[in-house]
Parts: C-alpha cells; sequence; structure tokens
C-alpha cells in the first residue's frame, strides 16, 4: 500500500532523521503457511514471505510499507502496500488509529489497485475499527458495478493470557459492489480465533479462520513474525 503514497527513497530519508527526532524506524520479516486478506486466501491456500518497514513518531505519525507475494491465477505474483496515518492514547484504556492504506499490484494485468481510509478505537484490549475504499482501479470490480463501493467492519480482541502468550479473536463484516464482482454475494461475515507466543526469536501463531462465503472451507494457519530496529 502504495507505490504513490510512499516510496523506499522517502523511507531511508526518514531513517537517517529518525535519531534527530522522537521517532524509530523498526522492520518486520515473516512467513506464512496462507496469506488471508479478510479471510480469504490470497496465495491460493499457499504460504507466503512477507515483510515490511515502519517508521513512528511519538506525536503518533507513522508511515510503513509492507509486501507479500500473492497467487491471483494470473500473472500477479505480488502485493506492496504503503500506509500512513496517527495513533494515540486517550487515556489508559482508551486509544485511536486513523490512516490511509494503498494496495498495490505492480505486475498485474489490469488496473486493480485500490487504497482505504481506516479508523479503529481501542478499549483496554477490545479494538472496533471501520474501513472505506476511497480509490480504486477500473478493473477492481465487474462491469456496471463502483470499483469504489466496499466498506468493513471489524471487532478484534486480544487477551494475555501469560507474559508471552495471547489468546485473539476476530470477526468482521465486508459490504458493496466489490464484493458481489469478488465473490457472488453482497456481503459476508469472517472471523477466527488466535494464539500468539512471543520468543526473543520471534512471535509464532496458529489461527483457524473461516467465512460464511460460499463453498468456503475452514483454514488452518502457522506463523512467524520476526521484528527489529535500525
Amino acid at each position: 500500500m502504495k507505490q504513490k503514497l510512499l516510496s523506499l527513497s522517502a523511507l531511508a530519508g526518514l531513517m537517517m532523521l529518525a535519531p534527530m527526532s522522537q521517532a524509530s524506524v523498526t522492520g518486520n520479516i515473516g512467513a506464512t503457511s496462507n496469506y488471508l486478506w479478510r479471510g480469504v486466501t490470497q496465495t491460493a491456500n499457499g504460504a507466503a514471505v512477507q515483510g515490511g518497514i515502519d517508521y513512528s513518531h511519538d506525536s503518533g505519525f507513522y508511515l510503513g510499507t509492507w509486501g507479500s507475494n500473492v497467487d491471483f491465477g494470473d500473472n500477479t505474483s505480488y502485493e506492496i502496500d504503503f500506509y500512513g496515518g496517527f495513533s494515540n492514547a486517550i487515556n489508559d484504556d482508551f486509544s485511536y488509529d486513523v490512516g490511509y492504506l494503498y494496495y498495490g499490484y505492480p505486475d498485474a494485468d489490469g488496473s486493480i489497485d485500490f487504497s482505504e481510509l481506516y479508523a479503529s478505537l481501542t478499549w483496554k484490549w477490545l479494538e472496533f475499527g471501520v474501513a472505506k475504499f476511497v480509490t480504486a482501479g477500473d478493473d477492481v470490480a465487474g462491469p456496471g458495478l463502483d470499483d469504489k463501493d466496499y466498506t468493513y467492519y471489524h471487532v478484534a480482541a486480544s487477551y494475555p493470557l501469560a507474559d508471552s502468550i495471547s489468546l485473539g479473536a476476530y470477526y468482521a463484516y465486508s459490504t458493496g459492489d466489490v464484493v458481489s464482482s469478488w465473490y457472488g454475494v453482497d456481503n459476508y461475515s469472517e472471523y477466527n480465533v488466535s494464539v500468539t507466543k512471543d520468543t526473543s526469536l520471534g512471535a509464532v501463531s496458529f489461527k483457524v479462520a473461516d467465512t460464511n462465503l460460499p463453498n468456503d472451507d475452514v483454514k488452518f494457519l502457522l506463523g512467524y513474525t520476526y521484528e527489529f530496529e535500525f
């Protein structure tokens, strides 16, 4: 998310400025047995290697980029995302996050890039959020449909079971012409539960995920992520 929002050269400049301001630059690399986006596989149920770079300032401002391999059954082989926003605490219990996210597919045959505005509110270990497309390529939805008509709502919970183990639960609802074009239904729901173990060598997670889309099966995912500072 996305080439037009932020270039790698801009990120490099931010990295040089970080020591001069109240800021940090971190990176992450990882792998997953199946890359799901909003409950639906992006890799034909295959594995994915992923990674990104994030810049964050003490004011709450952040920028980042992230990428993964994908498999849509055509020539599209990878996704690269660019995003930016503002996140901060309201008090000890509440925090918020608002931002812009661009999804890019540079080697796609058609114009399938899109972007969205998102916002979330977190209370302790419970999060509520919404996202809505604001730009979309001409090939995102089918003929006669609005390429930008997509809205996504989610509720997420993350509860610590021990010092290094957490339990997660997630429910989301997607609706709009884009959903109709992609899946043949007006809307759908997704849900998952996960367990994550933090170690000195990274975080390992196990997730069980499903949707109510026709002919969709329960998916079991194993993932690994390692974060580091520059």
